[in-house]
């Protein structure tokens, strides 16, 4: 008997959470790193008349009472002008009879726990990358995603995460639904940044990038020998072009010698790790990069911090606004509506300032707190320098320590550096994943692939060790690892298999 269909319309309430405005600017400023920070800061003092620096008293007495106080007094009285004038031109356009709003009072900064330490006011790679982003004309989705992809590459720039985690990762982290095809998408438009072959995500594409941009600016004619058979190299002898085997090469197209010598000497110019030649360019090293975190062991062991204030001002609610405020509530009986507009606008603007001052700390705070935990689950690490001490460490083991959402520490991790006494990291550097033996014994698979990493660099290069061997010898040394993964690891040290590595 066949079953009926029938649709019914129903009406039911539903809870959904929703970001308020608030946790949506508390969200923003914690992903920046501090140079965006600064920009940011300086955007909101120019757009909001009720945010200004504030002024230290010591400072102000140390100043003289001469023609520099009369300069200071001077642009003080026309900084309260440029303010009326903000107001009255406001006051042109508001119409609004709602009930009086409250206002609890200014907010104070409290930065007892902080100290203020300008570092540094270079590019960095990453930064470098940003700054492209506001040259194109993209949605505000393609710009999250594409900040999201910079910040998943690694030291070379190339790409070497899968697609699908990726778009797990975006989902969990920032709320963004993608499949692979709309992210493969977005990550053809950072292809397209420089240097040539950023974003690729194997040695193949980022050469096929370079020289398809040698292509499109006009250098190489899509129709010259030169193209066509490099792109034919690259596409279908990739294999033997990375095992140098060129007599292969040579006799499949059909190529003398000199074109075989011509070919070596265009391959020498392409790039095979474009970040890293982007971070020499711009200065990519200690003193070039902004720290946001400034960590400090001593002799005896003892490790502190300090979040990295760079050239951040004071913040405080103009205290004109505030007595604005105060005389409008004075004499809020037999109020006209002009005053009743400017009352609303001077609220406005002073809980604008008040949440965005909020903000600042709320962000001050949690950067705290996750390096705080970070060292403490890595302290022998900032003790001694030593990478194979660092502990298995992921996103939710700060997440539970600290008390905050993954999406959080994913964040405060992304796009930000730690200066340490022994060089300074991305704070996702902190971060590895641990290997599980059969045992049951978890082990940092950084610490493995260090150890593996020493084991081959000492092999003897006439005899260099098969996988199968490298296995016994990781087992013997306290890392009993399946074959299978030290081919895994061993790949991504960047090493050949053994008849390669012979000499």
């Amino acid at each position: 008997m066949a079953q009926e269909q029938i649709q019914i319309q129903e009406q039911k309430q539903q809870q959904v959470q929703r970001l308020s405005q608030q946790q949506m600017l508390q969200v923003k400023l914690l992903e920046m790193p501090l140079t965006e920070l600064e920009e940011s800061v300086n955007a909101e003092l120019d757009d909001n008349p009720a945010l200004e620096k504030g002024q230290d008293e010591g400072e102000y007495n140390e100043r003289n009472e001469s023609s520099e106080q009369e300069e200071y007094d001077f642009d003080s009285q026309r900084e309260n002008e440029e303010r009326q004038d903000a107001l009255d031109s406001a006051l042109e356009h508001m119409v609004s009879d709602d009930d009086l709003p409250t206002y609890s009072g200014q907010m104070q900064r409290d930065n007892a726990e902080y100290e203020e330490i300008v570092y540094g006011d270079s590019t960095s790679f990453i930064d470098k990358l940003n700054e492209q982003i506001s040259e194109r004309i993209l949605t505000e989705r393609e710009k999250t995603v594409l900040k999201y992809l910079i910040g998943s590459l690694d030291d070379d720039g190339l790409l070497r995460k899968e697609l699908d985690v990726i778009a797990d990762e975006l989902a969990i982290y920032q709320g963004i639904d993608l499949n692979e095809h709309e992210i493969e998408h977005i990550l053809k438009l950072l292809q397209d940044f420089d240097p040539p072959g950023i974003g690729a995500r194997s040695l193949q594409e980022c050469l096929i990038l370079q020289i398809e941009r040698k292509v499109k600016e006009g250098e190489w004619d899509r129709n010259s020998n030169l193209y066509k058979i490099l792109f034919t190299i690259f596409n279908n002898y990739f294999e033997a072009f990375t095992k140098k085997h060129w007599d292969k090469i040579k006799n499949a197209l059909e190529l003398s010698d000199l074109q075989v010598k011509a070919l070596q000497n265009e391959i020498r110019k392409l790039n095979p790790k474009p970040g890293a030649s982007m971070g020499e360019t711009l200065g990519r090293n200690v003193q070039q990069i902004t720290p946001d975190f400034i960590i400090d062991t001593d002799e005896n062991g003892n490790v502190s911090f300090t979040l990295n204030q760079g050239e951040l001002p004071e913040l405080r609610v103009s205290q004109s606004f505030n007595d604005m405020l105060e005389t409008f509530k004075e004499n809020k009986e037999g109020m006209n509506r002009q005053q009743k507009e400017a009352l609303l606008y001077a609220k406005g603007k002073i809980d604008k300032a008040q949440g965005f001052i909020e903000a600042i700390k709320q962000r001050r705070n949690t950067l705290y707190v996750t390096m705080k935990a970070i060292i403490e689950i890595q302290r022998k690490f900032f003790q001694e320098g030593n990478e194979a001490d660092m502990k298995p460490m992921i996103l939710k083991d700060i997440a539970e320590k600290t008390g905050l959402d993954i999406s959080t520490i994913s964040r405060v991790s992304n796009i930000k550096y730690a200066q340490t006494r022994w060089g300074t990291f991305p704070l996702r550097h902190f971060f590895t994943d641990s290997y599980t033996t059969d045992e049951g014994e978890e082990m940092s698979t950084r610490k493995i692939k260090i150890v593996l990493k020493e084991v081959i660099e000492q092999e003897d290069k006439s005899k260099p060790l098969s996988d199968d061997t490298l296995a016994k010898v990781m087992k013997e040394k306290g890392f009993p690892i399946a074959r299978r993964t030290v081919a895994k690891y061993r790949e991504q040290l960047n090493f050949p298999v053994a008849r390669l590595r012979k000499e």
